[in-house]
C-alpha cells in the first residue's frame, strides 16, 4: 500500500477610488516565481531594491515600491504626492540533480529541473497629506516551480511541484514627528499547491507506474508592521516585521496504481513563518551612498507538514531550523538624474542534507546584484537589475528514497520598472 507519510474627507474619498486601480493593475501583472530567499519566501519582486539585491530595502524609501511590507510602508512618509511602480521581467533557472551511485533507485537526474517564468508587480501610494500616507501592492511572497521528467531517480520524491501564492497587501504610514515614521498593513494570501510524486513500490520494486498526486488551495491573514527612523539628513535605519500564516491547502488527495485507484479529500498544513529585519541607509556625500539589512525568519516554526485525511492525519517532519539574512549595497550618482547600484546577499540554510527533500530542496543562497535608475522627467523614472543567485548544492542523503546533490542550482533574473508621480 502507498505510504503517505512522505508526501507533503474629500482627500479620503479620493484615496478610496484610487487604492482600488493600484489593486487591479497588480492583479493584472502577477506572476508565480520560484522559490528563492531564505526558506520560501521570496525577496526579488522588480522593484527599485532588486539592484542591491534587497539590502537596505527597509530604509531607503526610494518610490513607492517602499510601501509594502517585504520593503517598509513606513518609508511612504518620505515621498510627496501620489505614486506607482509597475515592475517587469524574466526568471531563468538552471536546476539539474547529479544522483550519487548508491542511491536506492535507478533512471535519470531529472534533466533541467527549473525553466523560465516571468517576474511582474506593482506598487501603488496616495498621499493623504504630507504626515498621512496609504498604499497599496500586490505581489507573491512565495514560489516554487520544478518539473523533473518523470522517470528520474528521486520520482519517489518528486514528480512535479507548483505552490503559488498572491498577496494583497493594503498599507498606512504616519509621521509621527521629524525623525519617527510608523507603517502597518494586512497581508491577504490566496496560495494553490499541487504536488505530483510516484508512489512508492511495494517491495520487491517493481517500477515507478503508480502516482500519488495532493492539491489544494487556501486564503490566509496576516498583518505586518514598519518604523523609519532619521538618525539624520544622510541616515536612516528602518525595521520591519511579517506574521507567521499557515494555510491550510484542502483539496484532495488522489492515488493512481496499476490496480485499484483511490481518493480522498485532504487538508495540507504550511507554516509561513514570522521575520523581523532591520535596514539602514546612509550617504557618504551627494554621489555614494552605503545599504545593508540583517533579518531572522522563523523557519523553525515550519517544523513539520501535517497532511490531513478522512481517517486521520499525518505530520511530515521537515528538519527545518530559523534562517538569517545578511545584505549589502551601495548606491552610486555619477549624475542627479542616474542612479547606479550593486549589492549582494546571503541567506542561511534552512536544513540539512540528511533532513532535506526533493520536494523542498532549498539550501543556503547567495545573491548577486546589479542596477541602474534613470529619472526621465519629474513625473517619469525607469530602472533595469540583473541578479544572478546562486541556490547551492541542495544535497540530499536520504538512504531510502533519494540521495545525491544539485551541482547545478542557479537562477539568472532580469527586470525593468516604471515608475510615476501624481
Amino acid at each position: 500500500m502507498f505510504e503517505v507519510k512522505r508526501l507533503v474627507p474629500g482627500n479620503a474619498y479620493r484615496a478610496i477610488a484610487w487604492l482600488p486601480l493600484i489593486a487591479l493593475i497588480n492583479l493584472a501583472a502577477f506572476a508565480p516565481e520560484r522559490a528563492h530567499a531564505g526558506g520560501l519566501y521570496i525577496n526579488d519582486f522588480a522593484t527599485t531594491p532588486m539592484g542591491v539585491a534587497g539590502a537596505g530595502a527597509e530604509a531607503s524609501a526610494l518610490d513607492a515600491s517602499t510601501n509594502f511590507a517585504f520593503h517598509n510602508p513606513a518609508g511612504m512618509t518620505r515621498l510627496k504626492g501620489h505614486a506607482i511602480q509597475i515592475g517587469a521581467g524574466l526568471l531563468v533557472g538552471d536546476t539539474e540533480f547529479d544522483p550519487d551511485p548508491n542511491t536506492p533507485f535507478n533512471g535519470g537526474d531529472g534533466g533541467d529541473q527549473a525553466g523560465v517564468a516571468p517576474l511582474m508587480g506593482t506598487h501603488g501610494m496616495y498621499s493623504v497629506s504630507d504626515d498621512l500616507k496609504l498604499g497599496m501592492s500586490v505581489f507573491s511572497m512565495s514560489g516554487a516551480a520544478l518539473n523533473p521528467d518523470d522517470d528520474w531517480t528521486g520520482r519517489f520524491s518528486l514528480q512535479k511541484i507548483e505552490l503559488l501564492t498572491l498577496t494583497a497587501n493594503p498599507n498606512i504610514a504616519y509621521r509621527v514627528n521629524n525623525w519617527l515614521s510608523l507603517g502597518a498593513g494586512a497581508t491577504i494570501t490566496y496560495a494553490d499547491v499541487t504536488y505530483r510524486l510516484a508512489a512508492p513500490p511495494i517491495n520487491p520494486p517493481v517500477g515507478g507506474q503508480s502516482q500519488a498526486k495532493v492539491d489544494g488551495d487556501d486564503i490566509e491573514f496576516g498583518f505586518n508592521l514598519g518604523a523609519l527612523v532619521d538618525l539624520s539628513p544622510r541616515t536612516r535605519i528602518g525595521a520591519i516585521y511579517v506574521s507567521e500564516i499557515e494555510p491550510e491547502f484542502s483539496g484532495d488527495l488522489t492515488v493512481d496504481t496499476i490496480g485499484p485507484s483511490f481518493g480522498t479529500s485532504s487538508d495540507l498544513t504550511l507554516t509561513y513563518p514570522q521575520l523581523a529585519r532591520v535596514g539602514v541607509y546612509h550617504e557618504l556625500n551627494d554621489q555614494w551612498a552605503l545599504l545593508g539589512t540583517v533579518g531572522w525568519e522563523d523557519w523553525s516554526a515550519f517544523d513539520e507538514l501535517l497532511l490531513s485525511v478522512a481517517n486521520g492525519a499525518v505530520p511530515i517532519p521537515t528538519g527545518w531550523e530559523d534562517t538569517y539574512h545578511f545584505s549589502g549595497g551601495v548606491h552610486y550618482r555619477p549624475k542627479e538624474d542616474w542612479l547606479l547600484q550593486a549589492g549582494i546577499t546571503y541567506d542561511t540554510s534552512p536544513v540539512g542534507r540528511s533532513d532535506r527533500s526533493a520536494y523542498l530542496p532549498i539550501d543556503r543562497q547567495i545573491r548577486y546584484a546589479v542596477g541602474a535608475q534613470y529619472k526621465w522627467t519629474e513625473q517619469k523614472s525607469i530602472g533595469a537589475a540583473f541578479e544572478y543567485i546562486d541556490l547551492g548544492e541542495a544535497g540530499i542523503d536520504d538512504p531510502a528514497l533519494l540521495t545525491g546533490e544539485y551541482d547545478t542550482n542557479r537562477i539568472f533574473m532580469f527586470a525593468l520598472n516604471f515608475g510615476y508621480k501624481f
